[in-house]
């Protein structure tokens, strides 16, 4: 290992993993040289919001909104493509932008449907969805966590079918799982 020849200079073998800036190291420089560094040109959200439905409606420019929702570029890829523009030119800042996300979106959506144009909401068909429990688990950790609860439904449920009410073949939910699964 001592006499191991050197790697030719610029290689990947060459790099020394320790010639990186240390952690923070861009807080301690000047970062005015960027719009995003020095004060936003708007801090109420109201106003951010006003200024950008209207560069919405402008003809040209809800002209070419159509023509993106008409490729199929979702609402939701439009409106953080805007605020993160709109960050990155120094009109307002990140928290100002995630406040009117969604009052845009709702505008952007409402021209699309004005205009009789299939749009997409979310970029993912399953964004509703997603993160969400299904009732399978949540009853089968309800059944070990919390056994009180779990029979207290589950007798509930009986009594309700015992009263008649029969939930319907087929019909999935909290309470139509419990009754078949014990």
């Amino acid at each position: 290992m001592i006499n191991k020849p050197m790697p030719p200079r610029g290689s990947i073998e060459a790099k020394d993993p320790f010639a990186a800036p240390l952690p923070g190291h861009s807080l301690t420089e000047d970062n005015t040289k960027w719009a995003w560094g020095k004060p936003p040109k708007i801090v109420d959200p109201e106003e951010a919001l006003k200024q950008a439905i209207g560069s919405v409606k402008s003809g040209k420019q809800q002209l070419e909104l159509i023509k993106l929702l008409l490729a199929g570029i979702s609402v939701e890829v439009i409106v953080e493509g805007y605020l993160f523009q709109g960050f990155q030119e120094g009109r307002f800042t990140p928290d100002v932008g995630l406040l009117i996300k969604a009052p845009l979106a709702f505008y952007i959506a409402s021209i699309a449907e004005d205009a009789n144009v299939p749009y997409r909401f979310f970029e993912n068909k399953d964004a509703l969805n997603k993160g969400t429990m299904s009732d399978e688990t949540l009853i089968s950790m309800m059944k070990r966590n919390n056994p009180t609860m779990f029979n207290y439904i589950r007798e509930k449920v009986n009594e309700g079918i015992r009263e008649g009410n029969t939930p319907v073949k087929g019909q999935e939910g909290f309470l139509g799982t419990l009754g078949d699964k014990e």
